[in-house]
């Protein structure tokens, strides 16, 4: 279980940075295809399913309430050892991916399906520098259903894998608003603050409801993908994976660049691969 709950920080922790995707977290631990049929049978399932879903949502929920402040601080004052740390994590994943494609022939159809999903992510990342200004998010009937279609659009690009759901937050300006919410509400149950605790409550929930909706949405969808074309759909991943680190060092602040800090950077690379050594395959 304590595996299980780090791989959800991983998930989690990926969740919470523009251009790292969740999803290709999942596949690089072992976890897609088993994450994918817990929540598809989750009714007929339910107590295998929820062995793994616990675990994997804690380790999640605590990544992202513990570590949102760490990761904002180290990202907004040293972003390129953090970014490089998570394109070790992401590279360092291909062997696992590559193994789900070995032994079968390689065909212009399949090379298609690299290709579309490389060039997806990339096309993300340069529209994703734009970033996007913080969206109104007052309390009102309008706002909450913007809010619950946001929560559905952001679960299923972090579900996706190679496709960053923070950065699609970003692009529809939302990723701020939702960041400072959720930080803000933890300071609120700090504090016993009831009033600060409703107002963050009347962003977060109905967002919320949304992304669990949106997942349980998309794995249907992925299930079926799978069912019918399991190979094709491990080239697109493969080349959702191979865009994401071009991806992130797009969209990466170089100001600070030295040759120290690409010395650091060499570091937190090597660390990322070896944390994806250690925590994918699988469980």
């Amino acid at each position: 279980m304590l595996k299980q709950i780090l791989q959800g920080m991983v998930v989690g922790l990926a969740n919470i940075i523009p251009g790292v995707s969740g999803g290709t977290m999942m596949v690089a631990m072992g976890l897609y295809d088993k994450l994918i049929h817990a929540i598809t049978h989750l009714k007929s399932e339910f107590k295998e399913s929820m062995k793994l879903l616990i675990p994997i949502f804690i380790g999640a929920g605590i990544a992202i309430v513990a570590l949102s402040r760490l990761f904002e601080f180290l990202l907004g004052n040293y972003p390129i050892p953090t970014n490089f740390a998570f394109c070790g994590l992401i590279v360092g994943s291909l062997p696992f991916i590559v193994k789900k494609v070995e032994g079968h022939t390689v065909t212009l159809g399949k090379i298609l399906a690299f290709l579309a999903f490389f060039g997806l992510v990339i096309c993300m990342a340069v529209m994703g520098e734009t970033g996007g200004a913080s969206a109104d998010v007052s309390f009102g009937l309008v706002n909450v259903i913007k809010l619950f279609g946001v929560g559905i659009v952001a679960a299923t690009t972090m579900v996706v894998p190679g496709v960053s759901g923070s950065m699609m937050l970003m692009l529809l300006g939302y990723y701020d608003r939702i960041l400072t919410s959720i930080n803000d509400f933890i300071d609120a149950l700090v504090k016993f603050d009831i009033q600060g605790l409703i107002a963050e409550m009347g962003v977060l929930a109905p967002f919320g409801i949304g992304v669990v909706f949106g997942i349980f949405l998309i794995a249907k969808l992925i299930e079926f993908i799978f069912s019918k074309a399991e190979i094709h759909a491990y080239y697109a991943i493969i080349g959702l994976i191979v865009a994401s680190p071009v991806a992130i060092l797009l969209n990466t602040d170089w100001s600070g660049f030295s040759v120290l800090t690409i010395v650091i950077s060499i570091v937190t690379f090597a660390a990322g691969w070896f944390a994806a050594s250690k925590l994918g395959g699988e469980s």
